[in-house]
């Protein structure tokens, strides 16, 4: 086995998770990610943790999942209450991707699809409660996907996953103390994107490889019903197994009133037609990892790249938002990126915080 899988695995238990003895452990590894599972099983074995495995299901063989969605009406999608069940009675939820072929579910009706996620969305509830953690195993289809040789492609998820997460936190902690106090965040993107949203009242969160690993954002949730303006990302979005590209989104009184994609417009359509929730933003994310440097079709590290903001419509996340206030509930969170390298800026509160990807908090920043 590759010494890199063995160390991944022990930051997943390690740093991720914080695993401790007796802790109940659901660990979800598709085959083609098995030597990553056998070593996580390894440190769980010497943490005396109690685990159980999962290789189908929502995040587990995409072949299974095809084969039942493809065989199953719409109207006939219920939730999988017995997994909901698993999941209410574990301590640590560890979530592993990869995949033999990205585009399994390309021919999975989309109503099926977001059917799926409605049913699914009790049981993701119950699994974000737990201690959890969402990580990336190198498998050739990832690979291909982000126009990679496999060993280039293992190279550089073990790189993204293996650093220093302490000095990483420290890093973004100066992003989260100019954003958490904040009251407005406008975005600023070239010619087709200026958006301004309220953050008023609501936290800030330092994604440091803990939820998901790798880490590398700030992220927090919009005041639902503030967002105003227009935005267009440019990197494109893989979803249900189909490119969306150059998606644009047009908010007023907090809700996306008009849409367009310059592919697969449709599949984006879904997304935002999924429930009432869709099309509210659920999440403004500010990407920090400078060691995730290239686009590779994979959200959980392009929506960590630095010179990049995210912003999620549908579900936000719960510790985000005070308790005092109603979060954006939805069966979806979808993330897509605005490049924010060339001829943009972040201001906070009529500040610019950010501009072409340089913050005001390190060298090269021009007012």
């Amino acid at each position: 086995m590759d010494p890199r899988v063995r160390r991944h695995a022990e930051i997943i238990v390690e740093h991720s998770t914080g695993v401790e003895a007796g802790d109940r452990v659901a660990v979800t590894a598709p085959p083609v990610a098995e030597d990553l599972a056998v070593a996580v099983y390894e440190a769980l074995a010497d943490r005396g943790a109690i685990p159980v495995m999962l290789y189908a299901g929502r995040f587990g063989s995409s072949r299974a999942e095809r084969a039942y969605l493809r065989g199953v009406d719409a109207d006939d999608v219920a939730e999988p209450e017995h997994l909901t069940a698993l999941y209410g009675n574990v301590d640590v939820a560890i979530r592993v991707r990869a995949d033999d072929n990205v585009t399994e579910l390309a021919d999975v009706a989309s109503e099926t699809q977001a059917a799926f996620q409605r049913a699914y969305a009790p049981t993701r509830t119950e699994m974000l409660d737990t201690q959890w953690c969402l990580t990336q195993h190198p498998a050739p289809a990832n690979a291909q996907l982000a126009d990679m040789s496999t060993e280039a492609y293992e190279d550089f998820v073990w790189n993204a996953v293996d650093k220093d997460w302490d000095a990483q936190r420290e890093h973004q902690q100066q992003m989260v103390e100019l954003l958490d106090p904040a009251d407005e965040v406008r975005i600023v993107s070239g010619d087709d994107t200026d958006l301004t949203m309220s953050v008023a009242g609501m936290k800030t969160l330092n994604d440091h490889g803990e939820h998901n690993l790798p880490g590398g954002e700030v992220f927090t949730a919009p005041v639902p019903d503030s967002v105003e303006g227009e935005v267009r990302f440019d990197l494109p979005l893989y979803h249900q197994s189909k490119e969306i590209e150059n998606a644009s989104l047009e908010f007023e009184g907090g809700r996306v009133v008009d849409y367009d994609a310059d592919r697969n417009a449709d599949v984006l359509g879904d997304v935002l037609d999924t429930d009432e929730g869709a099309r509210s933003l659920g999440e403004l994310g500010i990407g920090m990892n400078r060691d995730i440097d290239r686009f590779t079709y994979n959200m959980l590290f392009d929506e960590k790249m630095g010179d990049t903001v995210h912003l999620a419509v549908g579900m936000a996340y719960d510790e985000c938002v005070p308790d005092d206030r109603e979060p954006n509930e939805s069966a979806v969170h979808v993330d897509m990126i605005v490049d924010m390298s060339e001829d943009s800026r972040i201001d906070v509160d009529g500040e610019t915080v950010q501009r072409d990807g340089t913050f005001v908090f390190e060298d090269g920043f021009e007012e």
